[in-house]
């Protein structure tokens, strides 16, 4: 999986005024779970902006300078009810033997022949959260709907992996098509398919040489 470096400081006191006055100078103050104790450090607001305003999934490297850097998954991230800003950041550190869960997004790759018939794309799951060592945290699942037809969908079971465990019911439908008032039903298509294939078939059978 991509990661995303941000540079911050080590936090010397984490009381409440300290954290406003923060807030106030443009930072986001942040604790890192996960290690013997837990890591307290601020950052400017700006350096949250690739790893909080995306669609993606990324782990982040937490470079504290002489402290040193920390790998870790944004677990917690509270916002102001106002202005939108970031408030507070929790992450959890990351080590290579243990597992983490994260929420991975889902990309839908081809054309589906059920919409190109009229039927309604419904995406149900745009993103899946899943459990798995840092190492095998794929950046993002890739699904083919090239042959969805109207009525057919594509489940959880069907993303399953022995590299990470999806933290979904395998019933799950993660895309689907569904008939519309406008669609037409393709059905017909698998038929025209077979015939076609039927034909060639013959074709080549008529073509081959006889037997001596």
């Amino acid at each position: 999986m991509q990661s995303i470096t941000i540079k911050g400081s080590e936090r010397e006191s984490v009381g409440k005024k300290s954290t406003k006055a923060l807030r106030n100078a443009g930072k986001v103050p942040c604790v890192i779970y996960g290690g013997e104790q837990p890591v307290h450090f601020y950052a400017d607001e700006i350096a949250f902006k690739n790893l909080v305003y995306t669609p993606n999934a990324y782990t982040a490297v937490i470079d504290l300078g002489d402290k040193g850097s920390f790998k870790a998954v944004m677990q917690d991230i509270q916002f102001h009810p106002v202005t939108d800003a970031i408030l507070h950041i929790d992450f959890y550190q990351l080590f290579d033997d243990k597992p983490v869960t994260m929420r991975i997004p889902v990309r839908l790759e081809g054309n589906s022949p059920g919409v190109r018939n009229g039927g309604r794309l419904l995406f149900r799951r745009r993103k899946l959260t899943i459990k798995a060592l840092p190492g095998n945290l794929p950046d993002f699942f890739n699904v083919d709907i090239s042959k969805l037809r109207i009525g057919g969908n594509i489940t959880v079971a069907q993303l399953m992996s022995d590299k990470y465990t999806i933290l979904h019911p395998e019933s799950n439908v993660v895309v689907q098509v569904k008939a519309s008032r406008t669609s037409v039903d393709d059905s017909a298509e698998d038929e025209e398919e077979e015939g076609e294939e039927g034909s060639e078939a013959a074709a080549e059978s008529s073509e081959a040489p006889a037997a001596e």
